[in-house]
């Protein structure tokens, strides 16, 4: 199928019309007249679609998508879906329509969101910036206006990180808390199904399906903790986004103290902080094992043609033993452990979600060495642990999208959605003096 690239920003593999699913009063659906576009690691059946080609429309009967994972040569070497993603289903059935499959990273192996093969989508909010991945056509479809809401994975930050590149907001719930059947796996014991929005009632709403929740009541958390140290990874002056949430936080909620993460005077300190090196270490070493075990041999076999970059992280895979891996699965738990207490019911955990703007297009990937680990010291925290966590888009510094992110325990997922909604507009308002401030 033949798209026209430059009016949808590369963000799509595909383009199509799914309508939801027959009902009998579709106005009263949570999610009608809502667009929503899927990455392309969903499996899904479609019958009696509306495909969109260059402006016409025809129609016809397909049993089922290649779900292409990124790659030619994967979408060359399997077969149509005979099912669809639960995750999808959700979102038809409460009234939303998808207008099409996004483009993603290789096998999802990517925080980028670069794609030699199918190009790399465009990010609306800096187009000399790459978009952010795996999920980068999602977050590009949803940043660019072109939908409402989408889906994405999130294994090591795939919707966080494009979330934060594209100023848009983005969701990891906890892990196993929303179905994954149907997704292709790249490692199990941290892939999510995750979700994007330009507006946090969007956002809730779209939550409110996936996590099959009720109207949660507003909760006034009942602390909320400022990693001090973690901030000192930004390359822009951490004042900037703590100020805004300390602020914030304090008007809306009353809060005067906000306890630090880790108590310990980290101003003379380079970035790297060694507790987060080990836990990026463990997840590393656990996403590199467990795609070994799902897709070792198939790239033995096939040898797929795969990009800079994802070559070399999926030859490290091949080559991962399963050494160290028990002692890996111990910090989960330890950690899971740690933050539940630390937490407690209704507590908050604010970080950076990345380390910085988004780093320039076909930047040399030895030069990224520095920030993908400063990033995945961050990402890790959920990751390892499980919890939820949301990209919250803060506006711009030096014209370059800035965000935070804020962790709730195992299970909070519908308090944190709930939180986001409430302290929106307060954070706007806090981000508006924070730019006048810097100009």
């Amino acid at each position: 199928m033949t798209i026209a690239r430059d009016l949808d920003y590369g963000a799509f593999m595909e383009k199509f019309i799914l309508p939801p699913s027959p009902a009998s009063s579709p106005e009263q659906l949570p999610l009608n007249r809502l667009t929503f576009a899927v990455k392309d690691i969903n499996c899904f059946v479609c019958v009696n679609l509306f495909v969109i080609n260059i402006g016409t429309q025809s129609r016809f009967d397909m049993d089922g998508y290649v779900t292409g994972f990124g790659n030619p040569d994967w979408l060359r070497t399997h077969s149509a879906a005979t099912s669809t993603a639960p995750a999808v289903l959700a979102m038809l059935k409460a009234g939303a329509t998808c207008l099409g499959r996004t483009v993603m990273d290789e096998m999802a192996y990517s925080i980028n969101g670069e794609n030699v093969h199918y190009g790399t989508p465009a990010n609306p909010c800096a187009p000399d910036r790459v978009p952010g991945g795996s999920s980068s056509g999602s977050a590009v479809a949803v940043g660019a206006t072109l939908v409402d809401f989408s889906l994405g994975t999130d294994t090591g930050g795939s919707v966080r990180v494009p979330a934060s590149y594209c100023g848009i907001f983005g969701f990891r719930p906890s892990h196993g808390i929303v179905s994954t059947d149907g997704v292709i796996p790249m490692a199990q014991s941290f892939d999510t199904v995750g979700w994007f929005s330009r507006d946090p009632g969007t956002l809730n709403h779209v939550g409110k399906i996936l996590l099959q929740l009720p109207d949660e009541k507003h909760v006034r958390p009942s602390r909320v903790l400022i990693a001090e140290d973690c901030f000192k990874l930004l390359s822009i002056p951490s004042t900037r986004v703590t100020n805004v949430i300390a602020r914030s936080v304090e008007n809306l909620f009353g809060v005067p103290s906000l306890k630090h993460f880790m108590e310990d005077d980290f101003e003379n300190q380079e970035f790297s902080i060694s507790s987060l090196v080990a836990l990026s270490t463990a997840m590393r070493l656990l996403q590199r094992f467990e795609f070994k075990k799902n897709h070792g041999e198939w790239v033995s076999t096939v040898k797929p043609d795969l990009g800079p970059g994802i070559s070399e992280r999926v030859l490290d895979a091949l080559k991962t033993s399963g050494e160290h891996i028990d002692a890996c699965e111990s910090v989960k738990t330890q950690l899971r452990e740690a933050l539940t207490a630390l937490l407690g019911e209704h507590g908050i955990l604010v970080i950076p979600t990345v380390p910085g703007p988004p780093p320039k297009l076909q930047t040399d990937p030895t030069l990224l060495e520095t920030f993908r680990a400063r990033a995945f010291s961050l990402l890790s925290v959920a990751g390892v642990s499980g919890l939820c966590q949301v990209t919250i888009p803060l506006g711009k510094y030096n014209d370059l999208p800035v965000a935070v992110s804020l962790l709730a325990n195992h299970g909070s997922d519908g308090f944190l959605l709930s939180l986001v909604e409430t302290l929106y507009d307060t954070l706007k308002q806090e981000v508006e003096v924070a730019e006048k401030l810097s100009y």
